[in-house]
């Protein structure tokens, strides 16, 4: 079964790939450590994503991958993963796209097998110390040579640096030696992470790489990746991220790829005062345009003189044209997300009185004897490290668990919406959003109000009409969270809704949770969205939960002092950076 579902990932991969066509030309030098790339070009079932642009990857560097959704950010990877532009094979590539399958082996022992390299010369140089003492000098040379390249590549030290990595990213040593298959697909994407970091390649591509993540990975793996010393490029809808990470980052827009240097934050100013400076050279030029044909019109048939000025002007004009005018800034479309007005009721909302839960009846306690009450003024964000039960409270709370002591009240008219992370799955890919939407709302009869609806989230023209499945994943989102609103509650319970959306949806999303009136409990490994909505930050951990005295912001300097102390190693390396 296990090799079925690998099987099927691999054929859509495939699939992907050959409807993918790149052209390109390398234009650095073969050994050269950067790749150049000149005349890049990408289209994807004839539509064209890139043209006649330029990639641009220097040693030392760290990029972050920016643009909306469905604009071919991952398809860019992919081919980049693939090889399907000209890069040196003298440059490795390692490119994280799925969880590793279920299997038999530990996260530890699948983090160690990726180093082939390593692991094949600890093979030979067992083999070669068990041959017989009369072996040939010859043998004897080939085995020093095996142990110090193994010393080369610190291969003592490789456990303790996969374990190292592991713990980083959530793993107790007991879970370090649990079968792989005993973990949830979220585990197991942090096992291939895992891998990713411990092979160290010279070229490293991750797509979202925090999707999986709670706050404290979160912050482990920021703090880990501000170290690499090679190639890196990523793709993160989180601007905290990308600032903590990224020395350049890569904008992808309108067929193009534009370069900044700098963080997240230094691209959006950088990026401010050249359009603004673009839109002066525009409007100066218009002005010009419009006076000399003006110019023009009234003199050109006039005297002598006035007709040779006119002339000359319209040479001027002439001139300008060919060389180029300044074009109009064109901004990305503005995009609102909506929840509509769901009406008040009267506190408390939903009650929780001394509330004990666990899964099984020998299993651990998750919570002990939790009192509290939210209303349609609470706007919470849960956080805590995985395992805390952030995800199990929200689900206690909507009634998808019941608590194994004490109760939960609630009024008897409240509408709960809970958006987590596997609503997706819920889609019937084989329709359209809009037929999708019409399927759950029935009582909306006009197909054009339904479209109006469906545009509010983003989701335009073709996109409306088009089958789910041919959606990219931060489109496929925007469609649940329009199901979602329209089934109007009066409780927002958002469970990683950050997930696939880009950085522009976010903060649309953040404005429509701020006009929503109702309440709202978040949980988010996205600081800023965090800082965007939440009022009160409350921590799950140790069976309890408990009010965070300070905001997001105090909070992650917390994880990250937490880090220093668990972690000496990863202070070390990132001072030396």
């Amino acid at each position: 079964e296990v090799d079925a579902l690998t099987k099927e990932l691999e054929d859509f991969e495939l699939k992907k790939a050959a409807a993918r066509a790149v052209t390109g030309v390398l234009a650095s030098h073969p050994n050269s450590t950067d790749v150049h790339i000149i005349n890049l070009s990408l289209t994807f079932h004839g539509q064209e994503l890139l043209s006649d642009t330029k990639l641009e990857l220097n040693s030392g560097r760290r990029y972050g991958l920016i643009g909306l959704n469905g604009i071919g950010k991952s398809m860019l990877l992919s081919a980049i993963g693939k090889r399907e532009v000209p890069i040196p094979e003298h440059i490795d590539i390692y490119h994280l796209t799925r969880e590793m399958p279920p299997s038999d082996k530990t996260p530890l022992q699948c983090v160690m097998e990726v180093d082939t390299e390593r692991a094949m010369l600890e093979r030979e140089a067992e083999r070669l110390a068990h041959e017989d003492e009369g072996s040939l000098s010859a043998e004897c040379e080939k085995l020093l040579e095996l142990y110090e390249r193994l010393e080369e590549l610190d291969a003592d030290k490789a456990e303790a640096r996969a374990s190292r990595i592991l713990h980083g990213l959530g793993f107790t040593p007991a879970m370090q030696r649990k079968k792989l298959k005993d973990f949830s697909g979220g585990w197991r994407m942090r096992v291939a992470l895992a891998r990713a970091l411990f092979i160290r390649p010279f070229m490293l591509l991750l797509d979202e790489p925090t999707n999986h993540l709670d706050l404290d990975a979160c912050v482990w793996l920021e703090e880990e990746l501000k170290t690499f010393k090679r190639i890196l490029v990523l793709i993160s809808h989180s601007q905290d991220f990308l600032n903590g990470v990224c020395t350049n980052i890569i904008h992808m827009h309108n067929r193009k790829l534009k370069y900044y240097t700098g963080n997240y934050d230094q691209y959006v100013k950088t990026r401010l005062e050249l359009e603004e400076n673009q839109m002066k050279r525009f409007h100066w030029e218009q002005d010009q345009i419009a006076h000399m044909k003006n110019y023009i019109a009234r003199f050109g048939h006039g005297s002598a003189k006035l007709a040779r000025q006119a002339q000359s002007k319209e040479k001027t004009l002439q001139k300008m044209m060919a060389s180029g005018l300044t074009e109009r800034v064109v901004n990305d479309k503005t995009l609102s997300f909506y929840f509509p007005p769901c009406g008040k009721i009267p506190p408390p909302v939903i009650m929780v009185q001394n509330v004990s839960f666990r899964y099984t009846k020998d299993g651990p306690w998750i919570y002990n004897n939790l009192e509290f009450g939210i209303d349609l003024d609470t706007r919470v964000a849960l956080v805590g490290p995985n395992g805390a039960g952030k995800s199990t409270l929200l689900k206690l709370l909507t009634g998808e668990l019941l608590p194994t002591d004490g109760m939960i009240r609630k009024h008897s008219h409240v509408k709960i919406g809970r958006y987590h992370q596997h609503l997706q799955e819920q889609l019937d890919l084989d329709l359209s959003p809009l037929e999708y939407m019409l399927k759950c709302y029935p009582e909306i009869k006009e197909k054009e109000e339904m479209r109006k609806i469906i545009g509010r989230y983003g989701l335009t023209g073709k996109q409306q009409v088009s089958p789910i499945r041919n959606l990219s994943d931060g489109q496929k989102c925007r469609v649940c969270f329009a199901w979602l609103a329209w089934q109007n509650p009066h409780m927002l319970f958002l469970d990683e809704p950050t997930n696939h959306l880009d950085i522009e949806t976010i903060d649309a999303l953040a404005d429509a949770i701020n006009e929503f009136e109702g309440g709202m409990m978040l949980v988010s490994h996205d600081f800023r969205l965090i800082q965007q909505v939440a009022q009160e930050i409350w921590v799950c951990e140790k069976q309890t939960i408990t009010k965070w005295q300070g905001d997001i912001l105090a909070y992650k300097e917390h994880l990250k002092s937490k880090l220093v102390d668990e972690d000496p190693q990863l202070t070390k390396r990132t001072h030396n950076v």
